[in-house]
């Protein structure tokens, strides 16, 4: 049974996949190029947008299915593995998608609602200069992370008030999470926990062969993430500290952001 298992590896991106402060990802290339060798497919997992990973799985050299916003939605390129994907809904001409997300102008409602009362401070109010002063992005690289579809990511002034605000989102179809740099408001049936779930139960029916599926993640987003994985594995974050996980197989890096992920993928596969 062992011998048919097949890998897939679930990755958040920032502080993870990517270093924290520069965003390279160079110290993950040798375990990206023994992914590639082995045909293992490596899903970004993260709260970047859709063209945000669009742009980065070119510059990476991969064509895989990715989760974008938090677990938002899950995107499938059309075509792939030869697979057929016609009974997910169609995205465009690109893409099949399984959305678990609600719609960026439902979210932004509730975001312009209460953001003087909270002291929110989402990227719908910030100029590109603000976007990539906050970020560490170039104002390029600034432009596709404002490009949403779902989720609003916002600095906060009042975070005391978690509950009172988290009660607030309910009533209208919304939670928060927290990432390494911001806070998320999220569609309320979504993380990235239960798109990982869907990702691997698809593809376990389309491979006809059990997954074992290994995931990664520095945040406190990913941990829902890494509670749907075989193998959860913490990355140090840039404070160097590591989220926690209740599980068997939990695993933590020696090194931080893209050496950790490097060293822990290497481990794994």
């Amino acid at each position: 049974m062992l011998l048919s298992m097949r890998k897939m590896v679930f990755t958040d991106l920032d502080g993870t996949f990517l270093n924290h402060d520069d965003y390279s990802f160079e110290p993950s290339l040798n375990a990206v190029s023994v992914l590639k060798e082995k045909k293992i497919p490596l899903i970004f997992t993260t709260s970047k947008t859709r063209k945000e990973v669009e742009i980065l799985q070119k510059e990476v050299g991969i064509q895989e299915p990715f989760i974008v916003e938090n677990g938002a939605a899950l995107f499938v390129p059309k075509g792939y593995q030869d697979f057929d994907f016609s009974f997910l809904d169609v995205f465009d001409a690109n893409y099949y998608v399984y959305m678990l997300g609600v719609p960026y102008g439902k979210t932004v409602a509730f975001y312009n609602r209460y953001k003087e009362a909270f002291g929110m401070h989402g990227f719908s109010d910030m100029d590109l200069p603000q976007v990539a002063e906050c970020t560490g992005l170039k104002e390029k690289d600034a432009v596709l992370s404002k490009n949403r579809d779902f989720t609003e990511p916002f600095l906060w002034e009042q975070e005391e008030r978690l509950e009172e605000l988290s009660d607030l989102a309910l009533e209208y179809g919304l939670k928060i999470t927290k990432g390494g740099r911001f806070y998320h408001l999220i569609g309320a049936g979504q993380d990235k926990g239960k798109a990982v779930a869907k990702c691997v139960a698809l593809f376990q029916d389309l491979f006809q062969h059990p997954i074992s599926s290994i995931g990664l993640g520095d945040g406190e987003n990913d941990i829902p993430l890494l509670e749907n994985v075989d193998i959860p594995i913490a990355i140090q974050n840039h404070e160097g500290k590591y989220i926690e996980v209740n599980a068997k197989q939990f695993q933590k890096s020696t090194y931080k952001g893209a050496e950790g992920w490097n060293e822990m993928i290497l481990k794994n596969v």
